[in-house]
């Protein structure tokens, strides 16, 4: 079969969405638009990419700079069909060609698979959508015998035409040599002004080539972008389908409408996710986790039986088994908990490696350090691991009992079964099994008086 080539047409201003931003560097579920359709045309085993920029071109570039796709310039916005035109020096003579756009970015490739599966050089290969109000967009008219005749723009349209309810969702496919014949042919003689891409419909017919035309199962599939309301609608129906799968894979979600993910999230069975969660980059969930209101989760790994409290976020982390976390703590990147593992109120970790049993319950900083099995770290403890230039570790052995409002100065190692007293600042390391103290003398001074206002 010949290759597949994915032109994606990502020049448009945008101007409705009243942003600087480019219209398809815009979100949906926490990645550009246009990062989706790039996705998309990857899963479809494109052997090239074409990615046709104009307003923003540098910081469109700059945002998916990774070799995936090849640039290409229109300078002038001068329509669908001179976009795909710029792109044709790329293409060989043999390619099966599917044109996508940047601002539509929740086209399913199991959808773009039917659609190209047979395509060859003597079809061209349509995408259609039927809507109630088909208002805006170009309508896909038909010949008495039902096969696709042309498509008229909605500016163009007749009366008669602008009755029909199957629209053009600019989605086709067909060879590149025929695409090269007829771009060259365009006239921009219409409403706009500009030349059509819907235009070679036209032009396949009366050459006698066959149109196949295909549906999504959804609309959304197709609705593209040009205002944030828009934007929004698709954000949801996105967020309602995977709330749908967490549902249907073993979670039981407080609200559905209130559960976000933002990249990537596998899930065990029987979960327990509240309100206002929300998920990003690659997240994986064991069995019977329970995750409270108002969460943030972010590239971490959390095994079965965890419980995480209310409005605790959670970056870059892993997590073992039957771990308790918040409510209120934040997991930094670099932190390891292992298994039983407790992380209290207002507990902040970063790089930090805290072994199996090990306890952080309240209002404490740990970061650079190596905790051992069951260390109990008291309330108000701090590991002091910058001096303003580097980064140093502090070491806490098993079964090490730091006391409440401790300053542990790094580098400082702490040995197995030592115990630091309440209020401490330890500066040198302490052996097996010591207790270290480290405060000053408390003087009473008799007679005191406050001060008082002159």
């Amino acid at each position: 079969m010949s290759p597949l080539h994915v032109v994606i047409l990502a020049a448009g201003q945008g101007s409705r969405m009243k942003s600087a931003l480019p219209k398809v560097l815009h979100p949906v579920a926490g990645k550009p638009m246009l990062h989706h359709v790039v996705d998309t045309a990857k899963q479809l085993g494109a052997e090239q990419i074409h990615t046709v920029i104009g307003h923003g071109a540098e910081r469109v570039r700059e945002s998916l700079d990774d070799g995936s796709v090849t640039w290409v310039l229109q300078e002038e916005q001068l329509g669908t069909g001179h976009a795909v035109a710029q792109a044709l020096p790329g293409l060989p003579e043999d390619a099966r060609v599917l044109v996508l756009y940047g601002d539509v970015p929740l086209i399913a490739s199991t959808t773009l698979e039917a659609m190209v599966r047979d395509l060859d050089e003597q079809t061209l290969a349509l995408l259609t959508v039927d809507l109630d109000n088909p208002h805006g967009y170009g309508r896909i008219v038909r010949d008495a015998d039902d096969n696709v005749r042309e498509i008229v723009e909605q500016k163009d349209a007749s009366a008669e035409q602008q009755a029909i309810h199957e629209v053009n969702t600019g989605i086709l496919a067909v060879s590149a040599r025929h695409l090269k014949s007829w771009l060259p042919t365009l006239s921009n003689r219409n409403a706009q002004g500009e030349y059509y891409l819907t235009d070679i419909i036209a032009l396949a017919v009366e050459q006698g080539m066959g149109v196949t035309v295909s549906q999504p199962l959804t609309a959304f599939e197709v609705q593209g972008v040009n205002n944030r309301l828009q934007l929004a609608e698709l954000e949801r129906w996105y967020q309602r389908q995977q709330a749908e799968r967490l549902m249907t894979e073993g979670a039981s979600l407080a609200d559905p409408a209130r559960v976000d993910v933002r990249g990537e999230l596998t899930i065990g069975n029987d979960l327990w996710i509240d309100v206002n969660v929300v998920f990003e980059g690659r997240v994986h969930l064991g069995s019977n986790v329970t995750i409270g209101p108002g969460c943030v989760i972010k590239d971490a790994s959390i095994a079965d039986g965890t419980d995480i409290k209310a409005n605790s976020v959670i970056e870059g982390a892993v997590i073992g088994k039957n771990a308790q976390i918040g409510p209120f703590a934040r997991l930094r990147p670099g932190t390891e908990l292992a298994a039983n593992t407790k992380v209290g109120n207002f507990v902040e970790t970063k790089k930090a490696i805290v072994g199996e049993g090990s306890k952080i319950n309240h209002l404490s900083y740990v970061g650079d350090a190596s905790l051992g099995r069951n260390v109990n770290v008291g309330a108000g403890t701090i590991t002091c691991n910058y001096d303003g230039v580097n980064k140093y570790r502090t070491v806490l052995g098993d079964g090490v009992f730091v006391g409440s409002n401790t300053s542990l100065v790094a580098p400082v190692t702490v040995a197995a079964e030592a115990t630091i007293g309440a209020g401490s600042t330890i500066t040198r390391d302490v052996a097996d099994n010591e207790l270290a103290v480290a405060r000053g003398r408390q003087r009473n001074i008799a007679g005191w008086e406050k001060p008082k206002k002159a």
